[in-house]
């Protein structure tokens, strides 16, 4: 809760554009397209990431996906509501860059596997940083294929995918396994693990709190959701407002709705 997740997600956004534009470009594909799909593709996560996807999932009427929430932002919230006039093939690649279904497009599959590839390798050097990993403790089968630093795990991704890709994107054989067993590896060591997960709790009801605040004081939020709430209901607008918030502005907005204001010194003096 203390990292600013909106800076995480503007880098991460950054690399999923340049990822997928390398691919597209070598691929002849429509780099415009697939660019747009990539900016546009998180627009709608929450702050603390999947743990405050997951708060607002528990208690949001018809449940939460950040994906459905990026297309929600492009239509409906950008252009002070009026929302974006975007293509089918954009808003197609947005919504399905996470599940289960294709894109429709080449672009859009290529911005999925961006995605994938900008995430794992972007969380290795958090975790790393975060001394929570070490990447000499990566199994060595995996290190073999897709290399031993960040930018060779990448290269040899684009490539494999770039030498791969016809009617469809793929990877090649041996190296999606080794994506894949990284990928185990990843939640085995990093995603399930308790240190990093020890936070996640108190993000969640720090979420879920602000969500019933604003829902049952809609009159609280600033004009332009408090216009959402007129317009669809208090829920809808308290939930916009929420996912468009950074960590540190979630935290202080919880602080300052929760926890009296300090008294200076100054203040102590004059009640003495």
């Amino acid at each position: 809760p203390e990292g600013d997740h909106y800076r995480t997600r503007l880098t991460h956004t950054l690399e999923v554009s340049q990822i997928a534009r390398t691919i597209a470009r070598a691929l002849r594909l429509n780099e415009d397209l697939t660019e747009a799909i990539a900016l546009g593709h998180d627009l709608g996560h929450t702050p603390f990431g999947h743990a405050g996807e997951r708060a607002l999932n528990e208690v949001v009427p018809g449940g939460f996906r950040h994906y459905e929430q990026s297309l929600r932002v492009v239509d409906c919230l950008e252009k002070d509501g009026a929302g974006l006039n975007l293509t089918f093939e954009v808003r197609n690649g947005i919504e399905r860059h996470t599940k289960d279904e294709q894109a429709e497009t080449l672009e859009g599959r290529i911005v999925r596997l961006a995605d994938r590839i900008a995430y794992i390798n972007h969380d290795i050097d958090d975790a790393v940083n975060a001394r929570v990993l070490s990447e000499s403790i990566i199994p060595s089968g995996i290190s073999a294929v897709l290399g031993t630093t960040k930018s060779q795990r990448i290269n040899t991704l684009v490539v494999s995918a770039v030498k791969n890709s016809g009617e469809d994107i793929e990877l090649g054989c041996e190296v999606r396994q080794a994506f894949d067993e990284l990928h185990e590896f990843m939640f085995d060591n990093v995603y399930k693990n308790a240190e990093c997960k020890n936070e996640e709790p108190k993000a969640m009801n720090m979420v879920k709190w602000l969500y019933a605040h604003y829902s049952e004081n809609p009159e609280k939020l600033p004009v332009f959701y408090a216009r959402i709430a007129a317009k669809e209901s208090p829920q809808r607008a308290a939930c916009d407002y929420i996912a468009g918030m950074t960590d540190r502005f979630a935290v202080r907005t919880f602080m300052a709705l929760t926890v009296p204001a300090s008294w200076t010194y100054e203040d102590e003096e004059r009640h003495k």
